[in-house]
């Protein structure tokens, strides 16, 4: 299967130890090679020779929505539809204001109970900001949980414990059909499924950078406004570099025109330059064979599972339609099960209350890594290593 695989080859475009498995990407993405020397650039030629000059000489100060541009050809969005700022958490913060203010008639927020807990707490924070409550409904009910009463809709397009994927499309016509706009969270999806905003109908959304796409630790994150609502809908935080002329330095704020007008302070060069790195890898790929290759790495690790460790539980929807590029499995012992893995060089990680999960992420994931983890899951379950109490004992788990 690895000789046929025709991204093989980008294995050796990450800097991976050669004495791990590492299945945790869907966290946090490892080194691209080309990163270290993109850096080490920026730092020494730009900012140690070039000094201030190079916001212009090194088009520092158009990064955020080059970068943008660059994720908005991932996600299906048309150009200047995608700029790069700040969190997720504070994009998601501006764009929750923002849209809630386009619908008078509401008076709540909808988000899904289990949502990722930034997501929940940042909607409800949100939310009392704006004098409204934070409904949660099951996954299962939101179509009906949709009604006149709600302003807003935000919601996580994959799950980040089961990896279960909604329907963007879908769920934003019903939606759209209550004049309800949604607010997509694609943090566990950019990079990892297929994603085409623009037919979808989806207008807003936010992302990070440090899992599929491979931007580093806290790598900044993006925001997405569909061309057709930019005119309408207005940022709540009034910064700097969202102003139309920031250089003429007046007291006035005056927006700028389109996705611009929702940057805010000087953006972190450096973190930016390496966000780059790891997108202009993922440009590269061909991503059919991508999600065809995720789909073939979760069908394997499944069936490996299945045959050596039935006490798992498959966690994660079987439908490829349905999920996204991690799969997950429950067990009462989740937590020991994964830091036995850990003591063993396999990298996975543990979501409360019963999750071991494990991103199988084909850039540089084989289906000899697979092969590999599982066999050793088996010895461990076998073995019951996994009871030991120095695996038991929790630690900070990120």
């Amino acid at each position: 299967m690895d000789v046929a695989d025709p991204l093989r080859h980008f294995r050796a475009r990450f800097n991976l130890p050669e004495d791990l498995i590492y299945l945790d990407g869907n966290s946090l993405g490892p080194l691209p090679s080309d990163t270290p020397q993109i850096i080490a650039n920026a730092v020494s030629r730009q900012w140690g020779h070039s000094l201030i000059k190079s916001w212009n000489d090194h088009n520092w100060i158009g990064a955020p929505q080059r970068i943008g541009n660059k994720i908005g050809a991932l996600i299906g969005a048309g150009l200047d539809e995608v700029v790069v700022a700040d969190s997720t958490s504070i994009n998601l913060y501006k764009l929750i204001l923002a849209a809630a203010r386009l619908n008078a008639n509401g008076t709540e927020i909808l988000t899904e109970a289990g949502n990722f807990p930034t997501d929940i707490y940042i909607a409800d924070g949100a939310a009392r900001t704006l004098g409204l409550n934070l409904r949660l409904a099951e996954s299962n009910a939101l179509s009906e949980a949709i009604t006149e009463q709600t302003a807003l809709v935000v919601l996580t397009h994959v799950n980040y414990r089961s990896g279960y994927r909604h329907d963007i499309a879908a769920l934003t016509r019903l939606a759209a059909s209550k004049k309800v706009p949604i607010i997509w969270d694609l943090s566990h999806s950019v990079g990892a499924v297929p994603l085409n905003l623009r037919q979808d109908g989806a207008e807003l959304a936010v992302g990070c950078g440090y899992k599929h796409l491979n931007g580093g630790p806290g790598a900044p994150a993006f925001l997405y406004v569909s061309g057709a609502l930019q005119a309408t809908i207005a940022s709540p935080i009034a910064g700097w570099l969202g102003h139309a002329a920031p250089f003429d330095f007046t007291d006035e704020y005056r927006p700028a025109p389109g996705i611009a007008k929702f940057l805010a302070g000087t953006p972190p060069i450096l973190s930016l330059l390496a966000l780059e790195a790891g997108v202009d890898l993922m440009l590269e790929v061909d991503r059919p064979a991508l999600y065809a290759k995720s789909a073939a790495l979760f069908d394997l690790f499944a069936a490996l599972v299945s045959a050596q460790c039935p006490a798992l539980n498959l966690a994660s929807p079987q439908d490829p339609a349905r999920r996204s590029g991690h799969i997950a499995f429950a067990h009462e012992s989740a937590y020991a099960i994964v830091q036995a893995l850990i003591a063993r060089g396999v990298i996975g990680d543990f979501r409360t209350p019963d999750i071991a999960r494990f991103g199988i992420t084909p850039l540089y994931t084989s289906f000899e890594d697979v092969w590999h983890s599982v066999q050793i899951l088996g010895e461990i379950m076998t073995t019951g290593v996994w009871r030991n109490a120095e695996f038991s004992k929790r630690r900070m788990v990120t």
